[in-house]
């Protein structure tokens, strides 16, 4: 006959050996959770920027493109922090890019101006997605070659803010644009035209740099300038983008036209054994 007591004794070990089990038997939540969670919100952005677009609420669809903009850069960020980078997480990010800094973008695009023109409109809409999806799958390719300083051609998320200030800086002020030949397209088609260029081309744009020790050190000239641009954006908002990304467009383009023409026009090196 046993006791209570020594029932319950059994009952207690019998417990703490299945939590043992358990425990053996639990797996740790993958890494790649925490920055894959900010690539599906930068997406569930991109989403709601189609929808409110559609239902003419113009100005909260550029806002929520600028808030997947935010999210896509806090999953690199993740990324990096948790060293959890993998092939999963690029892919995913792709896809979400072409989505938010894509599809979101080309239909604002038409909502706000390029609609008064039926074919040339769409047509012009679809340069961003279009061009955007090349850019991406260039860099998915390149991804383990290209160098770590600089991107191959313009982010798509940069472009993609750059639209989304357009709006918000202009769109109520559209009575500046009706002087001109075209009135407001005269001036949106070649940014457009010129944005999607840049996606393609191989000039190079500045990557963020990493907040580790090296990075920090080899960087600090870099890294103090996207502070700055982080400060101009909080104080001045839809204007504070329109000025850090006209800035960051035109650096890139006026360093990619002086290595273009270094390359181009400067005097070959001389190779060793060369001299006479």
């Amino acid at each position: 006959m046993k006791y209570p007591i020594q029932k319950w004794k059994r009952f207690r070990r019998r417990r703490k050996h299945k939590r043992k089990e358990n425990g053996r038997k639990r797996r740790q939540i993958p890494r790649t959770v925490i920055p894959s969670f900010f690539t599906l919100m930068n997406l569930f952005c991109g989403f709601l920027a189609i929808i409110s677009i559609a239902e003419r609420r113009l100005f909260f669809g550029a806002w929520l493109i600028v808030f997947a903009g935010l999210f896509d850069a806090l999953d690199g960020f993740m990324a990096r922090l948790s060293n959890a980078t993998s092939q999963f997480g690029i892919e995913l990010d792709s896809i979400s890019d072409v989505v938010s800094f894509g599809v979101a973008p080309g239909f604002l695009l038409y909502a706000f101006g390029l609609g008064e023109m039926p074919f040339v409109g769409i047509i012009l809409s679809a340069l961003t997605p279009l061009c955007g999806a090349v850019r991406l799958a260039r860099y998915n390719v390149d991804a383990q070659e290209s160098r770590g300083d600089y991107f191959k051609g313009l982010p798509i998320p940069g472009q993609a803010i750059m639209i989304a200030a357009f709006y918000l800086t202009f769109y109520n002020q559209l009575e500046m644009f009706s002087g001109l030949e075209y009135g407001l397209n005269t001036v949106l088609v070649p940014v457009i035209v010129l944005l999607a260029f840049l996606m393609v081309s191989t000039i190079p744009f500045d990557k963020m740099p990493s907040f580790d020790r090296e990075s920090i050190k080899r960087n600090k000239v870099k890294l103090s300038l996207f502070i700055f641009y982080g400060i101009l954006i909080l104080l001045f908002q839809e204007v504070g983008l329109m000025i850090v990304f006209s800035a960051y467009i035109f650096k890139g383009i006026i360093l990619g036209g002086i290595s273009f023409w270094k390359e181009a026009f400067g005097e070959p090196e001389e190779l060793p054994g060369d001299k006479r």
